[in-house]
């Protein structure tokens, strides 16, 4: 939600990419606090205090009463944070007393296990690392071709393959990474791709070989960067705009219904969507690319972080889509899939009602603008209940892994029952 207190970063662009200052964030002694507001006034002044400072970061927030929200809170902002919430009648309890215990936690994991050299899916790796691979993939397989699906403000590239049997398939689009801080993201897409090219399981392999698969690890590298070097709980791209401010919400800058639900004029805000739509050049140019597979893609997937759901579209309305009961009976079936290898429970529904309203979305662009009738987002690992969802140990990076793909071949086989992907005139 910005630095603030937690540390300031100058970037200064260079022709040949760019240098960020020494500082960086770090969440010494802030404290994780859980808020559940039961009436109408205590809902508003939470989402005042959303809005009103980025010495409050939400990490989890809720849309009505009786909803959680889980809030980082800085030590400076200590005091007026708990006598607002006092003076309303709020109950908080505490959760963590210090959320650099857990960055740091994580970081020392990374660091003994990327002694070993080797790339596997045990670790989070950094968006050279995951580019590296990708690269080695695409010299491995025949089946693996390179993809370019568009660049960043600090011209980044947006890298992903193109993983393809044979002529004539539908096409699969995966999206992870696009909220920066949500490292699961990016480790799932590539634990998938593994999968689909090494597997034996005669399930994977049917849809490994009978679907074209477009997968981006990072669709927002400038942010991933930055939550590596700088800020572990950065979220957003790294435009700079006036005032010091930098990013928008990658998530809420597609042009669809663009900034009527669920986003913020605010350019502090982390749901900031933008000065205008496709202003985030990383959102313009991949819009681009997937507008010109119109046709070829059949199914559009976003892999996010947290809260075990499965949401399809709509985010700007409480209105269902034209086959909403066909995508709320694939979602109800794919999340029993996933549950089976861990007892991993998942929610599922419409954006709008299932979590809360967003517009902008990509995964609404897709369906809405595409025409892609098969759209759906993943809230992975962990659950609502836990504070520090995003940084997620890296021991859960494969049973995450694992019960995703078991899942998403459920979706894929129940789709296909329903004759999507019949009519791919395109493919």
């Amino acid at each position: 939600m910005g630095l603030s207190a937690a540390g300031s970063v100058v970037a200064i662009c260079l022709c040949f990419g760019v240098t960020y200052g020494s500082e960086v964030a770090r969440y010494d002694n802030y404290r994780v606090y859980e808020v559940i507001p039961t009436s109408n006034s205590q809902l508003k002044l939470l989402n005042d205090l959303k809005q009103s400072s980025d010495s409050l970061i939400f990490l989890e927030s809720g849309t009505n009463v009786g909803a959680k929200f889980n809030i980082v809170v800085a030590p400076h902002k200590l005091a007026d944070f708990t006598e607002a919430l006092h003076n309303e009648g709020i109950r908080a309890r505490l959760l963590e007393t210090n959320m650099q215990k857990s960055i740091d936690e994580e970081k020392q994991q990374m660091v003994s296990k990327r002694a070993r050299g080797a790339f596997d899916f045990n670790n989070y790796y950094e968006l050279e690392d995951i580019h590296a691979w990708l690269d080695k993939l695409a010299n491995q397989y025949d089946q693996v071709e390179l993809l370019e699906g568009g660049y960043s403000y600090e011209n980044r590239s947006i890298k992903g393959v193109k993983v393809s049997y044979k002529s004539g398939n539908p096409g699969v689009f995966i999206e992870g990474g696009i909220h920066a801080r949500e490292w699961i993201s990016p480790a799932t897409v590539a634990y998938i791709l593994n999968e689909l090219l090494t597997s034996t399981d005669p399930k994977v392999r049917n849809i490994a070989e009978n679907f074209d698969w477009y997968m981006f690890p990072s669709v927002n590298p400038d942010g991933y960067v930055y939550t590596h070097k700088k800020d572990r709980l950065w979220r957003k791209t790294r435009t700079p705009y006036s005032g010091g401010c930098f990013g928008a919400d990658p998530n809420r800058n597609w042009d669809f219904h663009w900034a009527e639900q669920g986003t913020s004029s605010r350019c502090q805000s982390e749901t900031y969507g933008g000065p205008y739509a496709f202003s985030e050049v990383e959102t313009k140019t991949l819009s681009e690319f997937v507008a010109s597979l119109k046709g070829k893609i059949q199914a559009y997937i976003s892999f996010h972080s947290y809260s075990q759901l499965l949401l399809f579209p709509y985010g700007h309305t409480h209105e269902h889509t034209p086959n909403h009961n066909d995508l709320d009976e694939i979602a109800k079936a794919t999340v029993t899939s996933l549950a089976k290898r861990y007892g991993t429970k998942y929610k599922y529904g419409n954006i709008y009602d299932a979590i809360y309203p967003a517009s902008g979305a990509s995964v609404d662009w897709a369906y809405g603008t595409l025409d892609v009738k098969i759209a759906y987002t993943y809230e992975l690992r962990p659950g609502s209940g836990s504070w520090n969802g995003f940084v997620l140990p890296p021991k859960q990076i494969v049973p995450t892994g694992e019960e995703t793909l078991d899942s998403l071949v459920t979706l894929l086989e129940e789709s296909q029952k329903r004759g999507y992907y019949e009519n791919c005139k395109d493919c």
